[in-house]
């Protein structure tokens, strides 16, 4: 059974770090690109960051370049996303997603996803 699960989220004083992970399963995840998604209460889903299959390539929506990074180690099948300096703005739902190939900005484009992690940036 193909699946992604997300975990590290929680709730955090504005400035704080928190470390998401996605641990994947059923797949060959070295083959995957990942990318990490999130939504807040009202908003449509909004792309964050991703990284490639082969993780020499990188992507970062532009109110998080500076503050969050994205790596991964495919022997492990995980992805972690790093988010520093966090704001409230910052506050959502995560998701991580998984495509064969090349990485994209587009959610449609990533086939499998994980059920979400909440991350609550308090002023």
């Amino acid at each position: 059974q193909v699946q992604l699960v997300e975990s590290g989220g929680g709730l955090v004083q504005t400035g704080g770090s928190l470390r998401l992970s996605c641990t994947a399963s059923g797949l060959t995840f070295s083959a995957y690109a990942v990318g990490w998604f999130r939504q807040a209460l009202g908003k449509e889903r909004e792309f964050v960051a991703a990284v490639g299959w082969d993780a020499r390539y990188t992507d970062f929506t532009d109110s998080v370049k500076g503050r969050f990074t994205i790596s991964r180690d495919s022997a492990k099948n995980l992805v972690y996303l790093q988010m520093n300096s966090l704001r409230p703005e910052d506050t959502a739902v995560y998701y991580c997603a998984a495509r064969r190939g090349a990485m994209t900005t587009q959610s449609a484009g990533y086939s499998v996803w994980g059920q979400g992690t909440q991350v609550t940036v308090s002023s």
